[in-house]
């Protein structure tokens, strides 16, 4: 009986039973790697700029239409800013195809208003509209920082960064106290803090001087001798407000990690990593760092724009090849997290379907909502692509998909990458307290998405 179960009954193991203590140590490397990665790039725009700097350093150079290619040229594309494309030209023509991984690096947070700056009752607020899908009252009481660029009337550009060096500074939403919150217990959950109430307190000590607002005019007084800001620049301005806390290593054993952002940095980084160690791929590997996922991929640096097409389309008029044969001969790897299974929360979960922690990256054939709406459904053919590749090269992975049928759902940039025409498949890293503003990441998993993009770039397909 044992061993016909054996051969026929599909039986996963976790993780660590699957490595030896030489691939630990390879992991941990990793992670500490990430760790720091994370920590460092707490925006879209601050992934963009860390990345291009790691890439430069890989040997890559800024793509110039018409410039000498050949098997082995790494180009990057920086769009806007916010989002990055990065190749590495394979052995045989864009005629076969590339191999693609997509990630996006925004996240959730709350940005400020246009005009964000206030004070009623001798405090201070800055404004604020959050961005993705947040849950509003896991934001209040918590360390915050505030990220971003301000165009400043004579067109140049200030960047901003406070709370994040240990001298600054740091920003909060305050919150009830329980013995006067009665009322607020009666609310659901997500009534008890509105979007309007989300007001990031800035300042209390009131300027030298007669008149209103005084102690608004004190803040933006010290904004103004640090950046060289009036109020009128905040019109012209992309101001975040993200967690403050430390990417740190989480359980008495350091198996997690802790920070703002594995939702979808986790999997920007490993297929960031894996293309900066490519050499020479068989088939053109491209790397896409996407922004604007979390509010549905629109706008000119989301997976919607035709940016990228317009990248691919450079690349194939130098071979002399149509985008649309490229493009039906692709592969892409949408790298996204999916939830991982929290058995403190059994009941949003169908468990031998959901991600498990520790147990690999987390193949979604389909993401979507209730009746898979809004999902591209990868094939049977696909699934086995991905298998093979994952097997070849001692990936360890799993099956997942995002929840209960009937629970919610959600969805990454897969859908736009096969309405392309492209073959694609969602895989990446599951997350416990995913959105939150703090998350939870196994080390395990990270490095095994990584191993995962890396397989993929060096299939020949």
């Amino acid at each position: 009986m044992n061993e016909i179960a054996n051969e026929l009954f599909y039986q996963p193991k976790h993780g660590y039973d699957r490595i030896d203590t030489q691939e630990v140590a390879e992991m941990n490397e990793y992670a500490a790697g990430y760790k720091t990665y994370l920590n460092d790039a707490r925006t879209e725009r601050e992934c963009v700029k860390l990345s291009v700097q790691m890439a430069e350093e890989a040997g890559f150079v800024p793509y110039e239409p018409g410039m000498t290619m050949q098997p082995g040229t790494k180009i990057y594309h920086n769009v806007r800013g916010k989002s990055l494309i990065l190749a590495v030209m394979g052995e045989k023509p864009l005629s076969e195809g590339c191999v693609i991984a997509g990630a996006h690096v925004d996240a959730p947070r709350l940005d400020l208003k246009p005009m964000p700056l206030m004070e009623t009752d001798e405090l201070s607020y800055f404004r604020t509209h959050y961005y993705g899908g947040i849950r509003k009252y896991q934001w209040v009481a918590t360390p915050l920082e505030l990220h971003g660029v301000v165009i400043l009337k004579n067109g140049e550009t200030v960047d901003v960064a406070i709370g994040r060096d240990p001298e600054d500074p740091q920003l909060i939403i305050t919150d009830l106290l329980p013995h006067l919150s009665a009322d607020q217990n009666k609310k659901a959950l997500n009534e008890a803090h509105t979007g309007e109430g989300m007001k990031v307190f800035v300042g209390s000590v009131p300027y030298a001087c007669e008149g209103r607002d005084r102690v608004k005019l004190a803040v933006m007084s010290i904004l103004n001798s640090r950046y060289g800001i009036t109020e009128e620049d905040f019109l012209s301005a992309e101001l975040e407000v993200v967690p403050a806390m430390e990417v740190r290593d989480i359980g008495l054993d350091r198996s997690m990690i802790g920070g703002y952002g594995h939702d979808d940095r986790s999997c920007a980084y490993a297929e960031l990593m894996a293309i900066l160690e490519l050499d020479v791929p068989a088939r053109t590997a491209v790397c896409i760092l996407a922004d604007k996922e979390e509010t549905g991929s629109d706008g000119v640096t989301g997976m919607q724009s035709s940016a990228f097409d317009h990248f691919m389309e450079d690349l194939c008029a130098e071979q002399n090849v149509p985008l649309r044969r490229c493009y039906e001969k692709s592969f892409c790897l949408s790298a996204d997290v999916c939830n991982g299974y929290d058995p403190l929360y059994p009941e949003v979960s169908e468990k031998t379907n959901n991600g498990k922690m520790n147990y690999g990256v987390a193949i979604c054939k389909y993401t979507g909502s209730r009746g898979k709406s809004g999902t591209s459904d990868a094939s049977a053919e696909t699934v086995a692509y991905v298998r093979k590749a994952f097997g070849e090269y001692g990936v360890v992975w799993q099956m997942a998909e995002l929840g209960k049928v009937d629970q919610g759902g959600g969805g990454t940039i897969a859908k736009y990458m096969a309405n392309r025409n492209i073959e694609t498949i969602d895989a990446g890293v599951p997350v416990l307290s995913m959105h939150a503003p703090y998350e939870l990441v196994s080390k395990f998993d990270c490095y095994m998405t990584y191993k995962a993009v890396a397989a993929l770039y060096n299939t020949e397909g």
